[in-house]
């Protein structure tokens, strides 16, 4: 296989060689002292010992599978160290105490309490309905069915081992729409419902009918305080990626330029679930046990 990079790492004693895919993949990774290979992928075997033999001309016998492979050693919490280094998560623990877990929530939990909020009463819905008016809760119930469907989507990931939390309250009264981890990274969903309307997605605005709407600048930054917040409370870095899920759009165009944020229809989300050679399921597990805690977020 071509591509392959080779990192050198010298730390706590330890003097390795790590083997990565041009993605940043985690292939393998050789103790020098010891000459033991350790491969994440038998099946890269050959092309791992080609890329590792230039850089160290007397490498020992590794043709012979290892079958009792070690996992690198614990590096404390919050050492930087080279893309693709396979440093393991904090052990999976307890979940959150009960009135912090926010595992329990639904899709659009922020917004049906502010659907209750703004709901009129009963003779002015009525006059509203008959004036064939649309009330600020008719709204806010658009944006939750849409939030609603995107939801599903996302939840049938799970059965591919992706965990996904909904509603995830950050300060100051607004909230992540949908958070998925799973091996093939971290993702941060914005939903975003225009019934029957052509949406073009630039790298800096969207535009809807001649209106431009900052959805691609507001969901870089809320994946960037998603990946602040996760990173403190991992001890690791976890990069988080931007997506903007449009509900119920009848076009969608994205500038071939964009590329740090992905655009989809709804029922496109299910694209994320193939990805992969980002997270082993211990790191999901332990992203995923930090990012349903409400207390992860109280500074995000």
């Amino acid at each position: 296989m071509s591509g392959l990079r080779v990192t050198a790492w010298k730390r706590y004693g330890h003097d390795r060689l790590y083997v990565n895919l041009p993605d940043g993949s985690k292939v393998a990774w050789l103790d020098r002292a010891s000459g033991e290979l350790h491969l994440l992928a038998e099946e890269h075997r050959g092309a791992v010992l080609d890329v590792l033999a230039p850089h160290l001309p007397h490498l020992p016998d590794l043709t012979e599978p290892r079958t009792d492979p070690v996992p690198p050693p614990a590096v404390p919490a919050g050492t930087p160290v080279p893309a693709g280094t396979p440093v393991p998560g904090p052990p999976a623990g307890p979940p959150p105490r009960a009135e912090d877990d926010l595992a329990a929530n639904r899709p659009g939990e922020a917004l049906r309490a502010k659907v209750d909020e703004v709901t009129p009463g009963f003779w002015r819905a009525l006059l509203a309905r008959l004036l064939r008016r649309r009330t600020e809760a008719d709204s806010w119930r658009r944006g939750l069915a849409g939030e609603r469907k995107v939801g599903a989507e996302l939840e049938r990931l799970t059965s591919r081992g992706w965990r996904v939390l909904h509603s995830v309250p950050l300060p100051r009264k607004v909230d992540i729409d949908h958070l998925l981890i799973g091996p093939g990274g971290v993702f941060c969903v914005n939903t975003k419902c225009h019934p029957g309307a052509r949406v073009w997605v630039g790298d800096e605005a969207v535009k809807i009918g001649g209106q431009a709407y900052p959805y691609v600048r507001k969901s870089r930054a809320e994946a960037e305080r998603a990946s602040r917040a996760l990173t403190r409370g991992c001890g690791f870095p976890v990069p988080v990626t931007p997506v903007l899920a449009f509900v119920g759009v009848d076009g969608l165009t994205t500038v071939p330029s964009l590329h740090d944020v992905r655009v989809f229809r709804e029922r496109e989300v299910a694209a994320l679930g193939p990805l992969a050679g980002v997270w082993a399921p211990g790191e999901v597990e332990a992203i995923h046990r930090v990012a349903r805690d409400a207390r992860t977020w109280a500074d995000a």
